[in-house]
Formats: C-alpha cells, structure tokens, sequence
C-alpha cells in the first residue's frame, strides 16, 4: 500500500514512531543503541536535529532535511534496522513479519507532519518537550531525561523552570 506523503527538499517535519508493543519500554532501556544508530544514520544521510524526546514506547522528533534531501523514509529505515540489529531479540515476532525477516520490534509504519511556519514549529518543539508529562512519565518536561529540552535550557533558549507543575507557568511561546 502506497501511502501520501509530503515530501519537499530541505523541509523540516515532525515525526511520530512507535514500537509495535505499546506497552515496551525498549527505547528508554537501550537509549545508548538508538543514540549510536541515529548518529550512524545522520553520518551517512545527514539531517538537522531540531527537538525529540524519546519515551519508554515511542518517540518524537522534528527533523530539518539537506536542501537537495527529502528522503526521510530512508532515514527512518536505517535508524529502524540499525536499533534493531543492536538490541537483543526478546520481542514476540508474528509469521507475516518473520516471514518477510522482519523484527516485530517497530510498528512498520510512523507519521510526518511537514512544518509550515516558524508559529507551527514552536507549538511542536514544545508539543515534545511536554510529552512525558502528558503521558505522566515524569512531572515536569525538565525531570525527563531523554529530551533535547535540556540543550535548549542550557543554550538559554528556554528557562530552567519551562513548563513546570503546579504554578502558572505557560509552554505557550511568548509567556515563558
């Protein structure tokens, strides 16, 4: 089945990727293979990272292409299979997948949004930052270890208390 995807050189998108089994903790337990996998891919396909955060069963990620590069599937492919191949096997394989060698590790498919402006990209750099605490991993978007939230606390792009509990504090840009 062909899918329509929205592809323009040198766009930036954003992506969600999901594990097959929702209820995994694979990503957060073999944080340093998919580290070493992104930087295997970005080696070869080179792309700028411009926010992810990484949670026990899926992952989010705003990614800027090459401006002659609009291959993202391909990243994603590679970034895929090299995670796979680094991780050990424990993940129950269906006979469709096992017959095709695959790994039931991934869901085969994720979903792109093409950023539009630089008001759609603020509301998705922090629609990441936000998400472990919208899915109660962590209390605050700064206690969540695997984000580049902290990258940009410590470029002073946001502050150290961006997107707090309990107090008044907004992650709508502007009232930080």
């Amino acid at each position: 089945m062909y899918y329509r995807r929205a592809r323009v050189q040198g766009a930036t998108y954003f992506f969600t990727v999901n594990l097959a089994d929702r209820s995994s903790d694979a990503l957060v337990r073999n944080i340093g293979a998919l580290r070493e996998s992104m930087a295997s891919v970005k080696a070869t396909h080179p792309f700028s990272l411009v926010a992810m955060v990484v949670l026990p069963d899926h992952l989010h990620t705003i990614w800027r292409l090459p401006e002659n590069d609009a291959n993202y599937s391909v990243r994603w492919s590679l970034l895929k299979a090299g995670f796979s191949r680094r991780i050990e096997k424990t993940e129950s394989i269906a006979p469709s997948r096992a017959l095709k060698r695959e790994r039931g590790l991934w869901q085969r498919r994720f979903w792109e949004h093409q950023i539009k402006d630089e008001d759609d990209l603020a509301r998705h750099i922090d629609y990441i930052h936000y998400n472990p605490v919208k899915h109660g991993w962590s209390d605050s978007p700064v206690a969540w270890p695997h984000t580049t939230l902290h990258g940009y606390i410590a470029r002073g792009l946001l502050p150290e208390n961006w997107g707090g509990c309990g107090g008044d504090e907004s992650v709508e840009r502007g009232k930080r």
